[in-house]
């Protein structure tokens, strides 16, 4: 995992602690709110948040696969009657669902670990918070830019995370020279571990007219 992109995932949950709903046309954060040691709670609060994440992921994943033993057992009980296939059928395949869920959820997860433990680097806590600074300075300006591409949609709208994701890319493209393919791919993968099918779908679609669009930098 490149620094860059550890980097860009923790601002994104350093995002996820600050109030961005800021009335239009205010003042923007305070130099106190914007100082290093701010910043750097911001940091630890994000890595707590991450550390969550992780255990939540664990948990689903023991109950989606304790909900497929249960499923399967429940398909064995049956009678064997001709009468009672449509009714296992529907056991075996709700099992295997909620398995299927289990193991996507480990193999989201297994990641996150090694996200803590390579945050500590110097170079990985630099550049989540030159990312959150970024986006906490020019947020009004990046919405709106975001919103002028958004086609019959507000950037309001959508869920936080969508939002940050976005804003996130948006300076990524403007402030840290990141070539438009690579911001659009790594806002979709951030989408696909915090986001949904929707999110992800949305973010890219904002990007790439984003990333086409005139003084896009």
């Amino acid at each position: 995992m490149q620094s860059r992109t550890l980097a860009r995932e923790l601002a994104l949950l350093m995002l996820g602690q600050t109030n961005d709903r800021v009335a239009k046309g205010s003042a923007g954060p305070s130099a106190e709110s914007l100082s290093a040691s701010s910043l750097a709670d911001l940091l630890h609060h994000a890595l707590a948040t991450l550390s969550h994440h992780v255990r939540e992921a664990l948990d689903r994943s023991a109950d989606d696969l304790q909900t497929a033993q249960q499923e399967l057992l429940d398909s064995e009980l049956q009678e064997a009657a001709e009468a009672q296939i449509p009714r296992v059928r529907q056991h075996l395949q709700q099992g295997l669902v909620a398995a299927e869920q289990a193991l996507n959820r480990l193999s989201a997860s297994l990641e996150l670990p090694r996200v803590l433990l390579l945050a500590d680097q110097d170079e990985v806590r630099r550049g989540a918070i030159e990312r959150a600074r970024a986006v906490l300075l020019q947020r009004e300006a990046i919405d709106a830019r975001l919103d002028a591409v958004m086609e019959g949609w507000r950037l309001g709208r959508l869920p936080r995370i969508d939002r940050d994701i976005l804003r996130l890319a948006a300076v990524d493209l403007s402030d840290f020279g990141t070539p438009a393919a690579v911001a659009c791919n790594e806002a979709v993968e951030l989408a696909n571990r915090y986001s949904d099918e929707q999110g992800r779908r949305m973010i890219n679609g904002v990007l790439r007219r984003f990333t086409s669009a005139p003084g896009k930098s």
